[in-house]
């Protein structure tokens, strides 16, 4: 339940908070720090799955928290580049938007009706792309490695 209520949080956050700076370097940094920390909070969920009476469902509970965390950032990125360079997508976007675009890049779905236009855009969807694959290929592998210990850990 705690999962499901920080997810509500993070979107609550993303649509009310002001995001009306420009898109800088200072950005990017936010967005990489943002990703350092999606990295630390799913270490501190390792180490807390081996220590679960229920490792897969801590393990559940550690994907439910970071991505959207992770999607969120992504969101916040592609909207404030739109505000700062308005011909960057095909499209002018609005937060929703933002997240639905982070949602089809990330889903893999691409529908095509939103797409990156500008060098700036085509390079943090790229990015995002990257992200997406570690994300799902890397954490997901060291996740299920520690739902598997702490079950052969229980087992002892």
């Amino acid at each position: 339940m705690s999962s499901l209520l920080m997810a509500a949080v993070l979107l609550a956050a993303y649509y009310l908070l002001p995001l009306d700076s420009a898109f800088t370097a200072a950005t990017v940094m936010a967005l990489i720090g943002g990703g350092l920390v999606v990295v630390l909070l799913l270490a501190w969920h390792v180490r807390a799955i081996l220590r679960s009476r229920r490792p897969g469902l801590r393990a559940l509970a550690a994907m439910a928290t970071a991505v959207p965390l992770f999607l969120l950032l992504f969101a916040a990125a592609y909207y404030l580049l739109e505000r700062s360079a308005p011909d960057s997508f095909s499209e002018s976007l609005s937060r929703t938007d933002a997240l639905y675009f982070t949602m089809t890049v990330f889903s893999t779905v691409g529908f095509g009706d939103i797409s990156p236009r500008s060098e700036p855009a085509r390079l943090l969807t790229t990015g995002q792309i990257t992200a997406n694959l570690l994300l799902l290929g890397v954490a997901v592998r060291f996740l299920a490695g520690a739902v598997q210990e702490g079950r052969r850990l229980q087992d002892r």
